[in-house]
């Protein structure tokens, strides 16, 4: 008898315990909480991208900064008045009896990636 008053209690317990799960899915399941919730993931994502965003000007003007202070763009650089550098332009420019010294050219030999095997095969044979 006392085993039968044990597994009655024991049934009755998960059926208060699965009636209460199935109660709060269903209230989790409705349209209105369903969209409360659609609405808190938009917001948290809506700020997280502000915060990236924020920190990603925060980078670009460390990083502008950086660069103004590395190219003398800061005005802690000493430039040459403009009168001056056409004047050293001039002397430097070649005259009519001479040639502009050119750097020699390189000559690019392009180079063409084969697909397949049988491509490259081809390639090897036509280009010993």
């Amino acid at each position: 008898m006392v085993r039968r008053i044990f597994w009655m209690t024991v049934g009755a317990g998960a059926a208060v315990w699965a009636m209460n799960k199935a109660n709060e899915a269903t209230r989790r399941l409705t349209p209105d909480s369903l969209s409360g919730a659609a609405a808190r993931s938009a917001l948290h994502l809506g700020d997280t991208a502000k915060r990236f965003a924020l920190e990603v000007r925060a980078g670009m003007a460390e990083r502008e900064e950086q660069l103004r202070a590395d190219l003398g763009l800061d005005g802690t650089a000493v430039v040459e008045p403009p009168a001056r550098r056409a004047a050293r332009a001039i002397e430097a420019a070649p005259g009519p009896g001479q040639v502009a010294a050119l750097p020699p050219s390189r000559v690019i030999t392009p180079y063409v990636i084969a697909s397949t095997p049988r491509q490259l095969e081809q390639r090897r044979d036509k280009h010993p």
